[in-house]
């Protein structure tokens, strides 16, 4: 019996010595224990993979090896800055960390298999969105200000209101250009333009006039910060809503970016129903005030 009794001791020490000196036990889908955190097998092996691609051939065990080193190495940094509490008050830290997780979140998002008819209902409720906008074939005449050019005598306003009777009587615009008006630095293209592109040549306060102007007809003399402008459209395109088959792919891409975005903001109203959240209210008693105080 006593043989027994310190037999069963003798093995209980080598069990603890065994698990204070050697390596403790993994479950069957972790590459290795960090602290309290697993490095999982299934991340090694992605990791592996990754490796092995870019050398474009196979990896021997000291490179196994050494990438479960990084691995490790990097648990034990990762955990070490949680221990100094960078997550909360490292501003990039906390912005990759963030990143990290609504990527996540999204992800999944993405993952999901979207149904055919589902996407075509979506596409039918949000035809709008997915409508080409209208173009326009426009052309401008200029008329600067400057007073050291070939119609210094004649001020813009009047050589563009001169310009503008020609054209009405049906003179060539290229012969009235020629004769009152100046060198444009961006002309616009003799092509259907939409109308963005169209703003970045002639500026929002033109646009906005050839937006109202019917086809063929030239405007009033348009003031800008450069001069005068007159303008005419010569051919509009209707807005085209193009067929369901031709942009599939981009309401298939919009329908899960919309659906990441309501599992994100689910997400977050989660988080805020599970922890206390405590506003200083203060902080917008002046905006109060100020609506208050335009309000009849």
């Amino acid at each position: 019996m006593f043989a027994g009794a310190a037999l069963g001791l003798g093995l209980a020490i080598l069990g603890i010595l065994d698990v204070r000196v050697g390596s403790p036990r993994l479950p069957p889908d972790a590459a290795a224990r960090v602290g309290d955190q697993t490095i999982r097998r299934v991340d090694y092996e992605r990791v592996l993979a990754g490796v092995e691609n870019d050398l474009r051939n196979p990896i021997d065990e000291a490179t196994r090896q050494r990438v479960l080193d990084r691995m490790i190495d990097e648990e034990l940094l990762v955990q070490h800055a949680l221990d100094l509490g960078l997550a909360s008050i490292d501003r990039r830290v906390r912005g990759e960390l963030t990143s990290g997780l609504i990527d996540s979140i999204v992800g999944e998002a993405n993952a999901v298999v979207l149904d055919d008819a589902e996407v075509a209902r979506y596409f039918e409720e949000n035809r709008d969105f997915f409508t080409r906008p209208g173009r326009l074939r426009a052309e401008t005449i200029f008329f600067s200000p400057r007073r050291d050019g070939s119609h210094e005598d004649v001020p813009a306003d009047i050589r563009a209101a001169l310009a503008l009777g020609e054209l009405r009587m049906g003179q060539d615009p290229r012969d009235v250009e020629n004769r009152l008006g100046d060198a444009q630095v961006s002309k616009l293209p003799d092509a259907l333009l939409p109308k963005a592109k169209i703003r970045d040549y002639v500026g929002p306060t033109v646009l906005q006039v050839l937006e109202a102007l019917e086809v063929g007809t030239w405007s009033d003399p348009i003031a800008t910060g450069g001069g005068f402008h007159l303008a005419r459209v010569v051919e509009r395109e209707a807005p085209i809503v193009p067929p369901f088959e031709e942009v599939e792919p981009i309401v298939r891409q919009d329908l899960k970016r919309r659906r990441g975005d309501e599992m994100l903001r689910r997400y977050l109203d989660d988080l805020r129903s599970e922890r206390v959240v405590v506003v200083d209210e203060s902080l917008f008693e002046v905006n109060k005030v100020e609506v208050n105080k335009e309000s009849p």
